[in-house]
C-alpha cells in the first residue's frame, strides 16, 4: 500500500526536511481516530443532519487543515505551507462538483435523509483508501517516468475544456455499476434502517443502500482521476499531496450536508473549475520553462473559484426576483 512505497519522502520544493514513515502512520491514525469519533459518538443514531451541524463540522475540518498548515509552516517553511493550502483548495473546489453528482444519486435512489450520512461515511472511508493508493502509485510513477507529468497536464487541460462545455444531466439509470449490482446482488425492495444487508424469509439480501454506496464509491474514483493529477501539478511531494487530499476528502461529507440544498444555484461553478484545471494543466506542462510562484497559483485558484461562485449567486438572486415578479 501507499505507506509501504516510501520509507522516507523528501520535500522536493524545500529540499531540507525529510518525512519519515512515522509521519504517515501518525497522520493516518489521527484521521481514523476522528472518523471513529464521528461515527461512534456524534452520529451513532441515524438522523437528519442539519445545516447547523454540517456547518460546525465543516468549520472543524477546515480549522484542523489550517492548523496543520501552520504546523508545516513552523516545521518546514512558508513555501511548503502554501503548497499544502493550494492543494487543499484545489481538492475542496473540485469536491463541490462531486456534490452535484451525489445529490443526483441520492435523489434517484430516494435515499431517506436520515440515512445519507451512513452512506457518505463509508463512502468517504473507501475514498480515503483509494486516494492513498492512487497517490502512492502516482508518486512512484512520477519518480520512475518523469515525462508522465506532461501526460497529466494534457489530461487536465482536456478535462477542463470538457467541463466548460458539459451540461448537468440527471443521474444515468443505466450506470454500469448499477446494472452489475442489479444483476449479481439480490437487493430487497425496502430499506432496513441504515443497514446495508437484511434478512427476508431466511435469505440474506442487500438493501438499496448498498447499490447507492457502490455508485458513490465509483463516482469518487472517477473524480479522483481528475483531482489527484491536479494536485501533482502543484507539488510532487507525496506527503503534501496525501495530507491535502485527505483533509479535503474528510470535509466532503459535511460540505455535502451544508451545500446540498443550494448547490443547484452554483450555475457558473463548472466554468471556474474549468479555468482551475486548465491553469494547473498548463502549469504542469510549462514547469520546465516557466516558474509560476506558489502564491500566484493560489491567487489564480481563489480568484477563479470566487468569481464563479459570486456570479452564480448574483444570477440566482436575479432569477428569484424574476420569478417573484411573475407571480405578482
Amino acid at each position: 500500500m501507499f505507506l509501504g512505497l516510501h520509507l522516507r519522502t523528501t520535500f522536493l520544493e524545500a529540499g531540507v526536511v525529510a518525512t519519515s514513515l512515522w509521519f504517515y502512520i501518525g497522520f493516518t491514525a489521527f484521521v481514523l481516530a476522528m472518523l471513529a469519533l464521528d461515527l461512534g459518538v456524534f452520529h451513532r443514531k441515524a438522523h437528519v443532519v442539519t445545516p447547523k451541524e454540517a456547518g460546525m463540522w465543516v468549520g472543524i475540518w477546515m480549522t484542523l487543515a489550517l492548523l496543520f498548515a501552520a504546523g508545516i509552516y513552523v516545521w518546514s517553511g512558508a513555501n511548503n505551507a502554501l503548497l499544502f493550502l493550494t492543494g487543499y483548495l484545489i481538492e475542496q473546489s473540485l469536491s463541490v462538483d462531486n456534490i452535484f453528482v451525489i445529490v443526483m444519486i441520492f435523489s434517484y435512489f430516494r435515499v431517506p435523509k436520515k440515512y445519507e450520512h451512513r452512506v457518505l461515511f463509508w463512502g468517504i472511508l473507501g475514498a480515503l483508501v483509494m486516494r492513498a493508493i492512487f497517490i502512492g502509485f502516482g508518486s512512484l510513477l512520477i519518480q520512475k517516468v518523469s515525462w508522465i507529468l506532461y501526460v497529466f497536464g494534457a489530461f487536465l487541460i482536456f478535462t477542463g475544456a470538457r467541463m466548460a462545455v458539459r451540461r448537468e444531466d440527471e443521474f444515468d439509470e443505466h450506470n454500469v455499476i448499477l446494472r452489475l449490482a442489479r444483476r449479481y446482488l439480490r437487493v430487497s425492495n425496502e430499506y432496513d434502517g441504515q443497514h446495508f444487508f437484511t434478512v427476508q424469509n431466511g435469505k440474506r439480501l442487500a438493501t438499496p443502500l448498498l447499490p447507492v454506496l457502490l455508485v458513490v464509491e465509483v463516482t469518487d474514483l472517477i473524480f479522483a482521476v481528475d483531482s489527484i493529477p491536479a494536485i501533482f501539478a502543484v507539488t510532487t511531494d507525496a506527503f503534501l499531496v496525501y495530507t491535502s487530499n485527505i483533509f479535503a476528502i474528510l470535509g466532503l461529507r459535511s460540505m455535502y450536508f451544508l451545500l446540498s440544498g443550494i448547490v443547484h444555484r452554483f450555475v457558473y461553478l463548472q466554468y471556474g473549475l474549468s479555468v482551475i484545471l486548465v491553469f494547473v494543466g498548463l502549469k504542469m506542462i510549462a514547469a520546465d520553462f516557466v516558474h509560476v510562484p506558489t502564491p500566484l497559483s493560489l491567487g489564480v485558484i481563489v480568484l477563479a473559484l470566487g468569481v464563479s461562485i459570486a456570479a452564480s449567486l448574483v444570477r440566482s438572486q436575479r432569477t428569484a426576483k424574476i420569478i417573484a415578479t411573475r407571480k405578482e
